[in-house]
């Protein structure tokens, strides 16, 4: 869950955060985007506090999954419509842990942006993104997220690419 959780906010920040900040310079379409993302996991991804408070058996399946996916790169690919709309009303950029998080932008300019995030709570990490715009119709980011307590590490590699004006079909999860 926290995983799954993670890479949707991760592509929709990534695909919309620039466009919403820079609506009328970033150099991407509004539209429907494809993105291909690919993840590689290390450590463990729930705190310690977490894992204790569960009981044994979820612990030891939760432990087990989280060794099974460590090292192994998982790619997913999802279609994301960005509307006018939401980028005039940054819909997009919200996260369900938005009041828990900070997000600093590093640098932008019209083909390319970094920024950090941090976040507090029960599962604290610290990111960094940068995206890049190679054409209106291409995109490519990196994350790389650090669990603050240092048990677990995350990088993702994404790829964007437009598919056209209309986001007909497209249903964002």
């Amino acid at each position: 869950m926290l995983f799954r959780n993670l890479l949707r906010f991760a592509i929709a920040f990534a695909v919309t955060m620039p466009l919403s900040a820079l609506a009328d310079s970033f150099n991407a379409k509004p539209g429907a985007w494809e993105i291909s993302a690919t993840t590689l996991m290390k450590g463990m991804m729930i705190s310690a506090e977490a894992l204790a408070g569960m009981p044994p058996e979820q612990r030891a399946m939760v432990e087990r999954t989280m060794k099974a996916r460590s090292g192994k790169p998982n790619t997913l690919v999802t279609k994301s419509c960005v509307t006018k709309a939401d980028l005039d009303q940054d819909r997009m950029i919200k996260s369900e842990d938005e009041e828990s998080c900070k997000k600093k932008i590093i640098s932008k300019s019209a083909s390319k942006m970094v920024y950090e995030q941090t976040c507090t709570g029960e599962n604290a990490y610290k990111s960094t993104v940068t995206l890049e715009a190679k054409t209106p119709e291409s995109i490519a980011a990196t994350m790389d997220m650090v669990q603050s307590d240092g048990g677990g590490k995350v990088h993702v590699e994404m790829k964007g690419k437009w598919l056209g004006t209309s986001c007909a079909g497209i249903k964002d999860k």
